[in-house]
């Protein structure tokens, strides 16, 4: 033993001088004898021996930090401000994108963001043996709400666990189902009361919460799903006058992703915000309800562009939990109102001209996704999508000139004459006009149209090519060729430029003495009327294809939206994205 080993375990110690005293024992004693000398095994028992000792504590663990993922996040945003790039960076770049460090880094958050160490009573020991099978369950009643919802059973008139939100205090607990028949709380029987006088008992509740149920039988939780999806839509669960609690329910905004935990209920999901630290979940409505409140508002009204929920909802029958205890006080009924049945979505079939009607029948409400990682050989082109006169030709020109090499756009067709000053495949590609109208019919085009009597368009074979090449296509075409472009097979990323408030966007241009784009006879300012129609078409744009949409860019300042679009072309191919889920299959 030397001065490196005297800060070794004592039990090791004495058992390694025990074994000097073996005299006899072979290569048994002397592996024995070099496996206690190990400095890894002595790390392992001094990590043993601290976690004994902090079990025998009254003290919980506290991790340093509950949100590891989140900062690893933050750490890979900031990069995307960084120009000057070392070696190491690099190195750390990759690290952090790997995704078994990120798998490393969630699973911490998850098991930091729980609490293993409730002190809770003795389980009383007064149950009759000749009652039916029981079980007690006994939860501490905290500012965090229990995440069990009841009801008054229709058949029965028992009242029973109607919901167990995920990741609650009562689904941790493990022992709370959905179907339970609640017999007793803190040893007040409820029978013959209602959800709101089992709400009255809870609410004088201290400290804990004693359940005596009977269980339910083949009717245990279901297992968490891993369905992400990105909301398409925005949702305040205190605005909805049919959810079966506020309290319970998850607010969001369009595009946030959510980790939808259950669909188990028709009407009612069970999601979470993704990267959120609060791991119980909350209500959202489901895809079918959201898709007949959205028909119905267009039944209403259909000219409607804002998106509102409308009021009619199925409901389904429950009391949930409140903001300290798991029930409130929602009468039973068995619809909140009644809704006519809901028309079937029309089919249309179109062509990539305009098409309102096709257009309007699609209803957005939720679009499962999954993360797209960057690789070689993939390149995502990005697609510049906006209102006539909002910008978006001059921020493709000027994100093309921060790096030609890089940044390419295809050259476009057209069935016109060629001058004597254009060379082809330069400024146009120049076909016959029965070549083009051929090759439209044979689908070739994300987008075309004609213009004093010449077709003009986009070869998708071109855009194809500029991705195969490696260099990023960049595209500004009109919003019907999204229909085109938005597939498994180009990935595009997709950026709405939207206009500032009609009263900025009149003193920006007119500071700027930016040109009209509606009169290509010649060049003068913008009317105010035409300032009008780049607020009216892009809200129309907005409600028919937003749901496509990956980012916004406010074009008020023209300096300030092109930096955000080069931050924003740096991150899709660099960082790990949300893509329609089809698309990583």
């Amino acid at each position: 033993m030397d001065s490196a080993t005297d800060n070794w375990d004592p039990a090791l110690t004495r058992l390694l001088s025990s074994l000097k005293e073996v005299q006899s024992g072979g290569e048994d004693v002397a592996f024995l004898n070099e496996l206690l000398q190990s400095r890894q095994l002595n790390a392992l028992v001094q990590v043993h021996n601290k976690i004994v000792a902090a079990q025998c504590k009254d003290d919980k663990f506290f991790p340093l930090l509950s949100n590891a993922m989140q900062v690893t996040l933050e750490v890979l945003e900031m990069f995307g401000n960084v120009h000057t790039v070392s070696k190491e960076f690099e190195e750390l770049l990759i690290l952090l994108q790997k995704p078994h460090l990120q798998a490393i880094l969630c699973t911490h958050d998850a098991v930091a963001q729980k609490d293993y160490y409730p002190h809770l009573p003795d389980i009383p020991q007064d149950v009759d043996d000749e009652e039916e099978t029981v079980k007690i369950v006994q939860l501490v009643k905290s500012d965090e709400p229990l995440g069990a919802t009841i009801k008054t059973d229709e058949e029965t008139g028992k009242i029973v666990i109607a919901r167990v939100m995920h990741g609650g205090a009562a689904d941790r607990s493990g022992l709370i189902h959905a179907g339970d028949e609640v017999i007793e709380v803190n040893g007040i029987s409820v029978e013959n009361k209602t959800p709101a006088d089992v709400l009255s008992i809870l609410q004088s509740s201290e400290g804990t919460i004693t359940f005596k149920l009977v269980p339910s039988f083949g009717k245990g939780g279901s297992r968490e799903s891993k369905v992400r999806v990105r909301a398409l839509f925005n949702y305040n669960s205190s605005e909805d006058p049919y959810i079966p609690c506020k309290e319970a329910g998850l607010n969001f905004k369009k595009g946030d992703i959510l980790h939808i935990v259950s669909q188990d209920d028709a009407y009612w999901w069970q999601a979470r915000r993704e990267g959120d630290r609060v791991m119980r979940a909350g209500l959202i409505p489901s895809r079918a309800l959201q898709e007949g409140r959205i028909i119905h508002e267009r039944q209403a009204d259909p000219q409607t562009m804002d998106g509102k929920p409308a009021l009619c909802s199925p409901s389904q029958a429950n009391s949930d939990c409140g903001p300290k205890t798991p029930c409130s006080p929602t009468p039973n009924a068995t619809a909140l109102l009644p809704c006519k049945s809901l028309p079937k979505v029309k089919k249309i079939i179109y062509d990539i001209k305009e098409n309102d009607d096709f257009d309007r029948e699609i209803i957005p409400t939720y679009e499962e996704v999954a993360r797209l990682y960057p690789r070689p050989g993939l390149v995502r082109p990005i697609v510049l999508v906006g209102a006539p006169g909002v910008g978006r030709n001059e921020l493709r020109r000027r994100l093309i000139a921060t790096d030609p090499e890089k940044y390419v756009t295809p050259v476009p067709y057209t069935s016109r004459a060629q001058k004597t000053s254009e060379q082809n495949g330069k400024e146009y590609v120049f076909v016959t006009r029965e070549k083009m109208e051929q090759d439209i019919s044979d689908g070739k085009f994300i987008e075309h149209g004609e213009y004093k009597g010449n077709l003009y368009g986009t070869s998708a074979e071109c855009v194809e090519t500029i991705v195969n090449s490696g260099r990023v296509c960049v595209l500004s075409p009109h919003w019907q060729a999204l229909k085109m472009l938005r597939t498994p097979r180009l990935r595009p990323y997709i950026v709405f430029i939207k206009p500032p408030t009609l009263e900025k966007l009149i003193k920006t241009r007119t500071a700027a003495n930016a040109r009209s784009t509606f009169d290509k006879e010649c060049s003068r300012a913008f009317t105010e009327e035409e300032f009008t129609d780049i607020i009216r078409s892009s809200n129309r744009i907005n409600f028919l294809y937003g749901y496509m949409f990956d980012e916004e860019i406010v074009n008020e300042d023209l300096a300030a939206a092109l930096t955000q679009l080069l931050k924003m072309a740096w991150r899709v191919q660099s960082e790990p994205l949300w893509v329609p889920a089809a698309w990583v299959q």
